[in-house]
């Protein structure tokens, strides 16, 4: 019994994480609109055979790659790397290959975003906060050109990638 009640409270602390996530974002989005500034993230397509990984977040209606934001002092290789482990449980020991970035204004923002890409025989078991992310699905690349995807991965997607630059800036 003591281990149900265990499991409804976090269910509750998760539900009330992913509201403060669906309403915290459209108040950034405004705020990036009003005050432009410069953000650098990093993402990770992992590939598994002919499909790649693509998450849901709970404030987001289109798919992503695992990632997020390059923290001051972080390289883009170590934000993925945190990304990956906060948001699917994955740790990597071997190095990430850098594929190249790409520019634009997202949701508001001008964003420079790193993407890697980490080409895996088989899928592992996928450990999701049910928080920020909510669902993942491993997606034929034929198929992706159809779904909503967030602006870098639909760069990335249709290889409008270009070499990075060594400087964060």
């Amino acid at each position: 019994m003591r281990n149900k009640g265990r499991g409804n409270r976090q269910a509750y602390v998760d539900a009330a994480w992913r509201a403060v996530f669906r309403l915290g974002y459209p108040v950034a989005r405004i705020w990036w609109r009003l005050w432009p500034s410069h953000h650098d993230g990093a993402l990770v397509a992992i590939h598994v055979g002919p499909s790649v990984l693509l998450l849901r977040s709970s404030y987001r209606q289109a798919w992503t790659f695992p990632g997020g934001g390059v923290r001051p002092g972080e390289t883009p290789e170590a934000a993925a790397r945190r990304e990956l482990m906060e948001e699917i449980g994955l740790i990597l020991a071997a190095p990430l290959p850098l594929a190249g970035e790409t520019r634009g204004r997202w949701e508001g923002r001008r964003d420079r975003v790193f993407l890697f890409a980490l080409h895996l025989d088989h899928l592992p078991r996928l450990h999701l906060d049910n928080r920020e992310i909510v669902g993942a699905r491993l997606v034929p690349i034929h198929e992706l050109r159809g779904m909503k995807l967030t602006g870098p991965v639909a760069d990335y997607v249709n290889g409008r990638i270009s070499p990075a630059t060594p400087s964060l800036r």
